[in-house]
């Protein structure tokens, strides 16, 4: 990978997110768009989702659709189902296994591909988690502690005691970018810190124990592309989208089910529509998901309904988000008729994945000097 971007060895993690350095990174994000476009070999991705919930149409617009279309680009693909770290925050895992299940299912029904996706679970990769026994050497805990993901998660638990891997999460997450030595993830504004935490890992490894080969360090520098698109998208009730607050519509929803919701969407009480997000973020959300799914601009979509009022709005967003996702809907019962499929297919990137991590582990070994036989 050429033009490769390295934070300053002094700019801490916080300062990640700094509006300086913000601008940076979207500015290097956009120089990585047009690399893309000439030349995806490049680039190795990862990208991924804790199976918490079903995925919603906010994971669809804001990065699911994204995903597909870099693997269509080429650039070659890993996504993680990161069992393991839903017990980072939470006592239990809740239905683990129909969650992971849904995951691949949705994957799959947007149009993921297998062949030239790598899919798998973070529990099947012995040697991916082995990583994170080095990297914890590499990093202090009051760098953890000042990661600003583990302060809002952490906040977000209503005051209970924090666990050791919620508070090594980035730490994990590093392992799970470095294992197949992806230089390019995902990720919006507020993962940057977690992003740079996994940089800094891999330049320490590299100053600290050497390389298993002389011509290029262990690890990448992992370079962030970053989304727009979800954090954009509010819930039906007007509020940030979230699974815990119900307020999302899932891919695995019914038309009439995406119906019923956006029935009950909170508009305003004006009657004529127009697109402003300041002060009508309601209308406004509904409009930029209608334009979303007709290729059209929020404004060309309020012109068109003008003194339509709500309701118009809405039966316009319902019948155009049903189209859009009745393929996927479509394939998504396709797939659900075949656990078998889906089994064999979760086996066979769990191999491939392990295969990967294997190689990496060894790396690191050698380079630490702990290959003994």
């Amino acid at each position: 990978m050429t033009d490769t971007h390295v934070t300053d060895a002094g700019e801490s993690l916080a300062e990640a997110t700094s509006e300086a350095s913000l601008r940076r990174s979207e500015e290097r994000s956009a120089k990585i768009a047009e690399q893309i476009d000439k030349d995806p070999s490049e680039f190795r991705m990862l990208t991924g989702d804790r199976p918490t919930g079903h995925l919603h149409i906010g994971h669809y617009f804001g990065s699911l659709a994204n995903r597909v279309r870099l693997q269509d680009a080429g650039v070659e693909t890993f996504i993680v189902i990161a069992d393991y770290q839903v017990i980072a925050d939470r006592d239990v895992a809740g239905p683990l296994r129909e969650r992971v299940y849904s995951l691949l299912t949705d994957y799959l029904a947007i149009g993921i591909d297998p062949a030239r996706t790598t899919i798998f679970t973070h529990s099947a990769i012995p040697a991916l988690n082995q990583l994170m026994l080095p990297f914890l050497a590499l990093v202090t805990d009051s760098e953890l502690y000042r990661n600003p993901t583990v302060k809002a998660e952490h906040e977000a638990t209503s005051g209970r005691p924090m666990s050791g891997l919620l508070l090594t999460y980035p730490v994990h997450q590093a392992a799970d970018i470095l294992f197949c030595k992806a230089n390019l993830v995902p990720v919006g504004k507020d993962q940057l810190p977690h992003l740079e935490q996994t940089r800094v890992i891999a330049r320490r490894f590299d100053e600290r124990y050497g390389r298993a080969r002389s011509d290029q360090p262990v690890f990448p520098q992992a370079e962030a592309l970053l989304s727009q698109g979800g954090s954009l998208i509010l819930g039906m009730d007007g509020t940030k989208m979230s699974k815990s607050k119900g307020n999302t519509i899932e891919l695995r929803m019914s038309a009439d089910e995406t119906a019923k919701l956006i029935k009950r969407a909170v508009t305003d009480s004006e009657r004529f529509i127009t697109y402003d997000p300041e002060t009508r973020p309601e209308v406004a959300n509904l409009l930029r998901l209608t334009a979303l799914c007709t290729d059209r601009t929020p404004t060309d979509v309020a012109e068109e309904i003008g003194n339509g009022g709500g309701g118009t709005l809405k039966k316009l967003l319902t019948e155009a988000l049903n189209e859009k996702l009745a393929p996927v809907r479509a394939r998504r019962a396709e797939l659900e008729r075949d656990p078998g499929y889906l089994r064999d297919l979760l086996a066979e990137g769990n191999e491939r994945a392990n295969a990967v991590a294997d190689a990496t582990l060894t790396d690191v070994r050698t380079a630490m000097g702990m290959i003994y036989t």
